[in-house]
């Protein structure tokens, strides 16, 4: 596993520090064979499959939207359960050494997202760069507020990468507990439990025309598998949502309808896509289950051999509570 630093994270002690000589000579070689220097071949020179994971910069209170410590955290326990994938960490936003990229079979993306997402920067730029990369077949991969983008700016590359997106004011956002029971038969659910778990759960995803979370479904050669599925109560359809608190009239009216938390695509061009709403809160790292449906996810969308019983791993003690970024308390209401 290699960590590059964007600003003051720094690398684990078991993690070799970022080259970038080494990857600029990777970088200048794709960038003869393809635009924008996207990655040209799967597997790294040692044989592995690559994994690219981008956390965004620092936001929200302590113990929330902690990207930079969620990235690391995943990457020690894919060290533990999938030691034959490569994994590229990037801290704090998209990396000033793009070589990272070169070679990658998959990048995920867990930041801030709306207008502020890391992919939508450089005025689209960026975006031209991903497809690209799409287009060789590279997998995508969104997780929590990385799976929101504005709809005219970025929807349209989301549905055809990931399947979907969270779009404002028709998705919602509230603090619930669903209880996810039954899994599909998938790579990405093998060796996962029932679990039940407070987050900020999006639903009513924008997904692409034929999908939905009431079962998998093929459409322009596109395979889509809903993966964590549960009925929101009426309560919690009711609001209030975290911003804008609501109720939306349109959430309302749905009372009854299973929604998908995390979802699953295989695209025609051989890519893989993913997107997964919790996250919000670090702590929920900690939940074998929780962690376990993204790490094979992980796995599955790097496309490496995700094992019978899934990715196996362990939080040492006190490990959730590493790199977490330095944030001010909240403040106390008086």
């Amino acid at each position: 596993m290699v960590a590059m630093d964007n600003a003051r994270n720094l690398p684990p002690d078991n993690v070799t520090p970022f080259t970038p000589m080494k990857t600029r000579l990777l970088l200048l070689a794709a960038a003869f064979a393809l635009p924008f220097a996207a990655p040209a071949a799967a597997k790294t020179a040692d044989g592995k499959n690559k994994l690219v994971l981008i956390a965004g910069k620092p936001s929200h209170p302590p113990r929330m939207h902690e990207f930079n410590a969620g990235v690391q955290l995943l990457g020690k326990s894919l060290a533990q359960g999938a030691p034959k994938l490569h994994v590229e960490i990037v801290l704090n936003g998209w990396p000033k050494d793009e070589a990272v990229f070169a070679g990658a079979d998959a990048v995920v993306f867990y930041m801030d997202g709306g207008g502020k997402h890391e992919a939508v920067q450089e005025a689209g730029a960026r975006l031209a760069k991903i497809d690209e990369w799409v287009k060789q077949g590279v997998s995508i991969g969104a997780m929590h507020y990385g799976v929101e983008v504005v709809a005219n700016v970025a929807g349209g590359q989301f549905k055809r990468w990931i399947g979907g997106h969270y779009e404002h004011l028709f998705s919602c956002n509230p603090m619930w507990e669903p209880n996810f029971t039954s899994f599909p038969d998938h790579p990405v659910t093998r060796g996962v439990g029932p679990f039940q778990i407070r987050d900020e759960w999006y639903f009513n995803m924008r997904f692409a025309e034929g999908f939905s979370a009431n079962g998998a479904a093929k459409k322009d050669g596109v395979t889509f598998t809903p993966i964590l599925v549960a009925k929101p109560s009426d309560q919690v359809r009711d609001g209030p949502y975290v911003s804008p608190k609501g109720p939306y009239p349109h959430i309302q009216a749905a009372k009854g309808q299973p929604e998908a938390m995390m979802w699953v695509t295989e695209r025609a061009d051989g890519g893989r896509g993913m997107g997964f709403t919790g996250g919000h809160f670090h702590d929920n790292w900690a939940n074998e289950n929780f962690r376990k449906v993204v790490l094979n996810a992980l796995v599955w969308l790097a496309k490496a051999e995700v094992p019978a019983k899934g990715i196996e791993s362990k939080l040492a003690a006190g490990q959730i509570d590493e790199n977490l970024d330095p944030k001010p308390a909240p403040k106390k209401k008086s």
